[in-house]
């Protein structure tokens, strides 16, 4: 469930045709030609680059730069360890044995009557020996190293009838007027369709219900059968969650609620269903979920994303979810007997609080990709958190058994919507990408444009207006090449189209320097290249409460020069796509070196060099200062991380050492500080309690989890001591807590909304936590900072006016901590031994731009 704060040609076409009819469609831009590797786009099984930050010295500079998005590599070339055969061809079935995993008799699982993870593969492998239907592939593997499987159900392919598949696929996305035209596509073309099961671990029952219909699929041989996987392909991830399905969890193994990551992709298993949604481009998609009574069903109330076609999206959601619906409550079960209400459809049953704005969703990132039926399914009993624990077994397995119902009864009325809906569903998804390429209008949701939907209202109403392209510079006007970098890596990685400049060249009246990237947003995916980059908009005004973030720029928080073009052509611009951005570590030949702290990758390549006992130093713009002695180690750490060392004649400034961190901080921090190398140690109230070791630490970073007033008295005696001696980096409401209960730095903190978040303009003081940070931060229960007493130092201020961009964040009902209330008020202040931010600088891992703050702080205070 989700949690309130509180989504043609039958013959292979060759690589130059193909990218000259993509050209001709777009218009002769180049900008648009296919993937790079689109011999076979539906790779096998993949994996993930390693995101160990102290081996990224033996990485490529491409997978340092960017750990988290780094492309992924066939399982087919490496050794993984695992003896999971491959007896698979180019067409279907593609079968495997997979090598059984040790029997865990603590798998939450296994209480609730459920398949525990360990049975998953002898049960897949049984499955491959019912037929030539099935096929297993790993899509890649969890955070705590179990395998993702992908199970595709389908008739038999030849290999020649997998790539015409394959390029009839191609031609949707990449030539999609001439897709719309072709009769091959029309006639022959298989619907993909995909189900993601278990993606909160302790939502379990999809994956069940995926292993049942699987079976059943694998096995009729009715005419409705063999029809529906003669013209459709079925995609299952079987457990999107694997360490959660075992634990019990919601998050996975490195903490993480993968439904909420999709933006940064932060996590191994969000990138192997990013590849997902690349590689299989399915129309429809159902995200199974618990729990709500009765069954949630989306289409979602307001506000809408604003850069899909919700008028081919709704009008698809809503009539597959009328289908499931009928389903599920023709299961009979009643409130009476069963506790089972009746389905429910946002969009139609209720105001508001469940909405599809942000893309961080399953359903709501697959749009991006063409999927123009998504959704979210909540099936109804709950069985997790405290009613796992409170319930007798018995009952657990009756609404285990319930859900497994529910879901089914969901996922085969999808199947049978899917089947006859084909030809509008690709149709509806080539035109998807069709006005993407073509710089179409959106068309707004009307009860004319989307016929059969009941209730559309001007509040459901939501498109955007698309620029013309966006532009990371080069050069002097961009804020960072390396951030830059990683910029462009992630865009590539989430599919966008983007192009290097050969030269230098002018867009609507601006001068760009070669190098320059362009994102021209007439793209198949101009949805998703907007979504991540455009600043987003204000929608407090809009809804009274959102159902989680509002704002999430990467063209604002991930620390790049990011330009917006709003019109104009680009064919004076000399552009050649790339498939990966340009390399920029460098090391200056001679003298002494300065390294910029700007991007975590500079605060990586930092401790990198402090832990190998270099003697760094740090100027007064904060930057750090290298001798010409630790050229070679300079060397291998710009290698790893894609940073450039230049050469510098500065002396003096402060010695810098090694920082060990205790931390008690969210998941999504934790996984932050740990990118930027720093050594880290978890910590909690509980932990204090149970004795902690304090000479393990230099630094304390509280954000979460840490209540001074709650710790035995000699936990707090052994605190106190160690921050009269040490530092503290405090961030939001807990760390000001901690800091007035300790007295480090005399300041009134004051709160804001709860409920607010989003992209915020600020203003730095040039200190040495906010010299160079970017000009605006991310919110979540913002916090300002007032009554400064002797020694505090603004490093940053939330920007006068209204400092919201982008986001929602409304005064509360007694009319405080609007975003009225803090504009001009302090946003981070420091002192000698302590840092507070009120802003959210290492959110969920997201705002990348402003990890160097904490990075910052972490050293200066230590």
């Amino acid at each position: 469930m989700r949690s309130p704060k509180l989504l043609q040609h039958l013959q292979p076409l060759p690589r130059p045709v193909l990218i000259a009819i993509v050209a001709a469609t777009a218009g002769g831009s180049l900008l648009f030609a296919p993937h790079t590797a689109t011999a076979d786009r539906e790779r096998p099984p993949v994996r993930e680059r390693s995101t160990d930050a102290d081996s990224a010295a033996n990485a490529p500079a491409s997978a340092a730069r960017n750990a988290l998005t780094a492309p992924v590599t066939d399982l087919a070339d490496a050794d993984d360890g695992s003896t999971d055969t491959d007896k698979g061809t180019g067409g279907y079935p593609r079968e495997q044995v997979l090598t059984p995993d040790p029997e865990n008799p603590a798998d939450k699982s296994i209480k609730l009557g459920l398949t525990p993870y360990h049975a998953i593969a002898p049960k897949l492998n049984a499955l491959q020996q019912l037929g030539d239907r099935v096929s297993v592939e790993i899509a890649g593997r969890s955070a705590g190293g179990h395998r993702l499987y992908l199970v595709t159900v389908t008739a038999p392919e030849t290999a020649r009838q997998a790539r015409a598949q394959d390029r009839m696929r191609e031609l949707i996305e990449n030539a999609p007027r001439l897709a719309a035209k072709d009769p091959a596509v029309k006639a022959a073309y298989k619907t993909p369709v995909f189900f993601n099961n278990n993606i909160h671990g302790n939502e379990w029952e999809g994956t069940d219900a995926a292993l049942d219909l699987i079976e059943r699929l694998a096995t009729a041989k009715d005419k409705k059968t063999t029809d529906l996987l003669a013209r459709n392909r079925l995609y299952f991830n079987i457990t999107a969650n694997p360490d959660g399905r075992i634990a019990g969890t919601r998050a996975n193994a490195n903490g993480f609620d993968m439904n909420r990551d999709f933006v940064t992709a932060s996590q191994p298993e969000v990138r192997a269903m990013r590849e997902i949604e690349i590689d299989k481009q399915p129309a429809v998609m159902l995200d199974l979920h618990g729990y709500v009574n009765g069954t949630l069903i989306e289409p979602t109330t307001p506000p809408h994303g604003e850069n899909y076609e919700y008028d081919l999206f709704l009008k698809n959601t809503y009539a597959n979810a009328l289908g499931m619906e009928a389903a599920v409550n023709g299961l009979g079960y009643t409130p009476a007997k069963d506790g089972v209400e009746p389905a429910q459809i946002p969009f139609r049953d209720q105001q508001e609080g469940w909405d599809d704005w942000p893309p961080i969703f399953t359903p709501q990132y697959a749009a991006f990709h063409g999927t123009v039926a998504a959704h979210t399914v909540e099936i109804p009993l709950t069985v997790n958190n405290s009613a796992y624990d409170s319930l007798p077994v018995a009952e657990l397995r009756r609404r285990s058994a319930i859900n497994v119902d529910v879901a089914g009864a969901a996922m085969r009325a999808t199947l049978d919507f899917a089947q006859s809906h084909r030809a509008s569903l690709i149709a509806d998804q080539i035109e998807v990408f069709r006005r993407g390429a073509a710089g179409a209008a959106q068309v707004p949701v009307s009860a004319e444009t989307v016929p059969g939907v009941p209730g559309i209202g001007p509040e459901d109403v939501y498109t955007t207006a698309f620029p013309r392209a966006y532009v990371i510079p080069a050069g002097a006007s961009q804020r960072s090449a390396t951030a830059a970098a990683r910029l462009v890596d992630h865009l590539l990685a989430n599919d966008v189209r983007v192009s290097r400049a050969t030269g230098d060249f002018r867009l609507a009246g601006r001068s760009y320097a070669k190098g320059s990237y362009v994102v021209d947003l007439r793209q198949p995916k101009r949805g998703l290249a907007n979504v991540l980059l455009a600043d987003g908009r204000d929608i407090s005004d809009e809804v009274s409460t959102m159902y989680d973030i509002s704002g999430w720029s990467l063209g604002r928080l991930w620390g790049a020069t990011v330009e917006r073009v709003r019109g104009g052509g680009l064919s004076g611009a000399p552009l050649r796509a790339v498939d990966e951005a340009a390399h920029v570590g460098y090391v200056a030949p001679r003298g002494d070196l300065r390294l910029r702290l700007d991007t975590p990758q500079e605060i990586a390549a930092l401790n990198s060099l402090l832990k190998q006992g270099v003697s760094v130093r740090q100027d007064r713009d904060g930057s750090a200062l290298v001798p010409a002695s630790a050229r070679a180690k300079a060397a291998a750490a710009a290698r790893a991380y894609d940073v450039a060392f230049d050469a510098t004649k500065a002396s003096g400034g402060t010695v810098l050492h090694r920082v060990r961190v205790a931390a008690a901080v969210t998941s999504g921090e934790l996984f932050a500080l740990r990118e930027m190398n720093f050594d880290v140690v978890p910590v909690s109230t509980a932990i204090l309690n149970a004795g902690f070791d304090w000479s393990t630490a230099d630094v304390l970073f509280v954000s979460s989890g840490l209540d001074r007033s709650a710790l035995t008295p000699a936990a707090r005696t052994a605190l106190d001591a160690f921050l009269g001696n040490h530092g503290l980096v405090g961030g939001g409401a807990t760390g000001a807590a901690l800091n007035t209960a300790t007295g480090l730095l005399a300041v009134q903190p004051v709160e804001g909304n709860e409920d607010a978040n989003g992209v915020v303009s600020v203003v730095n003081s040039g200190g040495l936590v906010t010299s160079g940070a970017p000009d605006h931060s991310f919110v979540y229960a913002p916090v300002w900072f007032t009554d400064l007493g002797p020694g505090v130092r603004v490093e940053q201020w939330y920007a006068t006016g209204n400092p919201l961009v982008s986001g929602h964040w409304r005064p509360r009902n007694d009319g405080t901590g609007g975003p009225s209330a803090a504009a001009g008020q302090a946003a981070v202040v420091s002192g000698p031994h302590a840092v507070l931010f009120g802003t959210e600088p290492l959110f969920r891992d997201h705002p990348k731009g402003e990890f160097p703050q904490v990075g910052r702080a972490l050293l200066t205070v230590s």
